[in-house]
């Protein structure tokens, strides 16, 4: 992030305005409510700009819920490394605040159910790793990492193999160690991948009342995910149906950011309001 964003160069604003030996300290701080999620990675951001030790106070940890005006991280260094970290620093904390909020929301509707939020593999490129971890700090579940680490046979790979039941026998037996997910989009499907021993079934656009048909099939035989119409409003109809999942992409690649902005400290410590998420 530093690096697409001094592109080889140098923060030309901010070193024609600011003297070199100019320290600051600011405070990261709400604008909105909502879950908290990157302080790390705001602090890692600076620590690469930092040319100078610098000091940090940590007000809240990540999956905290904050609330508008909240001090979330205070920092003291040179005010030139600063003023160049704070966008990047802020776009990742943001970005990531943004999704434990949305998980959060997800997690909320579901409490007292067995059903957790989970999300997929629909993640910005570079930032699965983080953008999954602000889904843990949200209260959701992860799936898999990449293709490598488990199976998810879904509806083309069954074309491909001639059925669904065959594609999960073919994973199966090439890769015995590893977890199967088989996607269906039939209650014919879950009786077929049911016979042929799978222990994690998609429910892919399945109604409420589907999966609840689909859950008394299966009879804990295997680990039900449900995938597709999914929304806040419908979530606890899906979850009473007896789900375990909740698969959710939107966590990942449609949720807005957390509004999150760095003030400057005058020379009387009082705080003056600077960069905001949508600077």
């Amino acid at each position: 992030a530093i690096e697409e964003d001094l592109d080889g160069g140098v923060d030309v604003t901010t070193v024609a305005t600011v003297p070199e030996d100019a320290v600051i300290t600011g405070d990261f701080t709400a604008r909105e409510a909502g879950v908290v999620a990157g302080l790390r990675v705001a602090e890692a951001v600076l620590s690469i700009v930092c040319t100078e030790e610098f000091e940090v106070e940590r007000h809240v940890e990540d999956g905290d819920r904050i609330a508008p005006g909240q001090k979330l991280l205070t920092v003291t260094t040179r005010t030139r490394d600063l003023l160049t970290g704070e966008r990047s620093a802020l776009n990742l904390l943001c970005r990531l605040s943004g999704i434990a909020t949305a998980t959060r929301a997800w997690a909320d509707v579901l409490e007292g159910s067995r059903a957790r939020v989970r999300d997929t593999r629909k993640t910005t490129a570079g930032l699965r790793a983080l953008e999954k971890y602000a889904v843990r700090c949200g209260g959701g579940v992860n799936h898999r990492m990449s293709l490598s680490d488990a199976a998810l046979v879904k509806d083309n790979h069954v074309i491909a193999a001639g059925g669904v039941a065959e594609a999960f026998k073919r994973v199966r037996a090439e890769f015995p160690e590893l977890p199967i997910e088989v996607e269906v989009d039939t209650m014919e499907q879950v009786r077929e991948v049911l016979d042929a021993g799978v222990d994690l079934i998609l429910l892919d656009n399945f109604t409420p009342a589907e999966t609840a048909e689909a859950v008394a099939l299966v009879d804990g035989r295997a680990i039900l995910e449900s995938s597709g119409r999914l929304t806040l409003d419908s979530a606890r109809a899906y979850a009473d149906a007896g789900v375990d999942y909740l698969a959710v992409g939107a966590l990942t690649h449609s949720s807005p950011i957390l509004d999150i902005g760095l003030d400057f400290r005058d020379a009387d410590a009082s705080p003056s309001a600077g960069d905001g998420a949508d600077a």
